[in-house]
């Protein structure tokens, strides 16, 4: 069975669009979920026009396309990010079709700029003749006494089930302090509710093994390798950066691919080493790494329904982007569509851009 308790931030709705009634049934879906959250008429309204012009885009430029939809959480604040994700014939001058009024056959016309200013977070990356990932957040207000911390991590992931299945067998999750912050992801056994239950049981362990951080990488392996007995068992990495320290420890086994990139003059990328084994049932080997961390350094983990051989190097300009577009990104051209899938992208937010408060929030 799984558990009741799996945080509802590490799950993702996700909605084919290839038709009109899709765009409805996502705008739905998003009424939904703003009403779970507790969105209030205004934003509520908001996040259903982002939805009907992202979905109406994606069918008039590129055909067909995705639409995911995920709860978010910031500072004492619940959130729906909305990625709009297709392969069609990307926009030329991004700058240009923001503007309102200027639409062209194949082009984004007045929807692009509506949606930038309706949304309270907003992304995009896109490339000519390959397609177009926009981002898109509405947030709600911070819940009232909810004491705000300044936030300092930025965390974009997609984790969605085989075509076949409503659930996927992989799940994640995240719990950071101040500049520290541990990032967890399990792929359980086969598809489906059996292989979702250790995975998930994971993503729960993660938040109740310490009331601040969890332990470190490879404690917190033998921890769940004692939680999950009775289970199928997972695949499971777990990655913890001391930004302050300048330290990352990595902790992996079986087939959850870790990578440490930084893009800075000269972009590096280091592969994080797992060992073989199956957390839960058969533990034969916990060894943790310890790696350099960076301010401009980049965390990215998946499991193994994205091939191996991606290159970040063929999309200039994307590691600049927030880390949920790099996420979709990764799935939409690198997933090997037979095995559910999850890519996790986390960095630390640049000084600048340091969001203090909830209450700033438009």
């Amino acid at each position: 069975m799984i558990s009741p308790s799996r945080p509802d931030y590490i799950r993702q709705e996700q909605h084919v669009i290839a038709e009109a009634s899709d765009v409805a049934a996502a705008r739905r879906a998003g009424n939904a979920l703003a009403r779970a959250i507790g969105f209030d008429e205004v934003r509520t309204g908001q996040l259903a026009i982002l939805i009907t012009e992202a979905g109406t885009n994606i069918l008039k430029h590129a055909n067909s396309g995705e639409i995911l939809l995920r709860k978010v959480l910031r500072a004492g604040a619940a959130g729906i990010e909305v990625l709009a994700i297709d392969k069609g014939p990307g926009i030329s001058n991004v700058a240009r079709h923001m503007q309102d009024g200027h639409s062209t056959a194949g082009s984004y016309g007045v929807g692009l700029g509506a949606m930038r200013r309706l949304s309270q977070q907003f992304d995009l990356y896109t490339l000519p003749g390959q397609g177009t990932v926009l981002l898109m957040v509405i947030w709600g207000l911070p819940a009232a006494g909810v004491f705000v911390r300044p936030v300092q991590w930025q965390v974009g992931a997609v984790c969605l089930p085989l075509a076949s299945e409503e659930i996927s067998g992989d799940a994640w999750n995240a719990v950071c302090e101040a500049d520290e912050i541990t990032v967890m992801m399990a792929d359980g056994l086969g598809h489906g509710p059996l292989a979702a239950e250790p995975s998930e049981t994971a993503a729960v362990l993660l938040e109740q093994a310490a009331p601040g951080l969890a332990p470190l990488p490879a404690s917190f392996l033998q921890l769940a390798h004692g939680a999950l007995r009775s289970t199928r068992g997972a695949a499971m990495g777990v990655t913890h950066i001391d930004a302050g320290r300048g330290e990352l420890r990595f902790a992996g086994v079986g087939n959850i691919s870790g990578y440490v990139i930084g893009h800075g003059h000269e972009r590096n990328q280091r592969h994080l080493l797992s060992h073989n084994g199956i957390v839960g049932t058969n533990l034969r080997k916990v060894q943790e790494f310890v790696h350099p961390w960076q301010a401009d350094s980049l965390l990215l983990m998946h499991s193994d329904g994205l091939h191996t051989r991606w290159d970040l190097d063929l999309y200039p300009g994307l590691l600049r982007c927030h880390p949920s577009l790099i996420a979709a990104v990764m799935y939409r051209d690198f997933s090997r569509q037979r095995d559910d899938v999850s890519v996790v992208v986390a960095r630390q937010m640049p000084p600048e851009d340091l969001e203090l408060t909830a209450g700033e929030l438009p």
